[in-house]
């Protein structure tokens, strides 16, 4: 087996990150029910995000059975309630379902792919639809400054589409991990104001 071909320095980077993700999740829940299916998902996260950054394709394969599995553990309330989570496939589907035919309405371009909308209707199969305006809002705060960054630093052309996926997997990664924290912080400024 001597191939000759250099190895990508993709998979000792993707790795050593999969490794300390996966650490940083069973850390975070402890000993819980939750921690093999946080696990699981971070891993589908981190694969939709280098699969879309490559070939701006988000896998049915992987939505999918994700969306499926996110349904069938909140049957016992591991995340969320079931209701929650069947509100939150529809919600999270026709939410950016919504702006690609508005911006396609208004512009004649598409402006992401139905994988994004796959992929918020899994987010909202396993955390329920509270979270997805937070998914949202955090998505696009990560898309804005890595987009705003990459035009800066890398010459990043405007009309060239940078994927959304990795934004919405990113945002949704936060919001498992510290969604409670952030919108009970936000509830508190809020009624400080």
């Amino acid at each position: 087996m001597n191939c000759q071909n250099p190895i990508s320095i993709r998979y000792p980077t993707i790795e050593p990150i999969c490794g300390l993700l996966t650490l940083f999740v069973i850390w975070h829940y402890g000993f819980s029910i939750q921690v093999p299916f946080a696990v699981l998902l971070t891993w589908a996260l981190l694969s939709l995000s280098i699969i879309d950054v490559e070939h701006r394709l988000l896998p049915d394969s992987i939505t999918m059975p994700f969306l499926w599995l996110g349904i069938l553990i909140n049957m016992f309330g591991i995340f969320t309630d079931v209701y929650s989570s069947l509100f939150g496939i529809m919600a999270g589907y026709l939410s950016l379902w919504s702006v690609y035919m508005l911006f396609k309405l208004a512009t004649g371009k598409e402006g992401m792919g139905f994988g994004d909308f796959k992929l918020l209707a899994m987010l909202g199969a396993w955390m329920g639809w509270q979270v997805l305006p937070l998914v949202i809002i955090l998505s696009s705060i990560c898309g804005t400054v890595i987009g705003v960054g990459l035009m800066l630093f890398r010459g990043h052309q405007r009309n060239i589409p940078i994927p959304f996926g990795p934004y919405l997997a990113v945002a949704g990664w936060i919001t498992l991990i510290w969604g409670t924290r952030i919108s009970e912080a936000y509830s508190r400024w809020a009624l400080s104001q």
